[in-house]
């Protein structure tokens, strides 16, 4: 499985930013996608997930109301619709492809993309 993570950048407070993780190799639409973000000095951390089949999506409290996560199945494409950017979003951003387990540790996933940067000044 390759992810390929796009679309981050340098964006000012309040902006909007969507990423894009294209999946190539042998998906699994068995389990699903995340996203999680990783800035300088902290712990990666959850960022959003789902299903490839539907059903719930699951946000960070940190993000709800502001991001979305979507997806194109016949594209094997997630996004990541980030809106009202704050600094504190600033970090790499990570996807990856789910095994099991729960959906917010990074540990249940075990396909990863190559991180795609977004900066939010202030």
């Amino acid at each position: 499985v390759q992810l390929q993570a796009s679309g981050g950048g340098l964006v000012q407070a309040g902006g909007s930013l969507r990423l894009s993780c294209a999946a190539s190799g042998r998906t699994d639409s068995n389990y699903g996608m995340g996203w999680f973000r990783q800035a300088p000095g902290k712990e990666r951390e959850f960022v959003a997930g789902f299903s490839w089949s539907g059903g719930t999506t699951y946000y960070a409290d940190s993000v709800k109301g502001r991001f979305t996560m979507s997806r194109d199945n016949a594209k094997n494409t997630v996004y990541l619709q980030m809106n009202s950017l704050k600094p504190e979003d600033t970090a790499v951003y990570y996807c990856a492809q789910r095994r099991g387990g729960s959906y917010y540790g990074a540990d249940s996933y075990g396909y990863w993309g190559q991180g795609t940067q977004v900066t939010v000044s202030s």
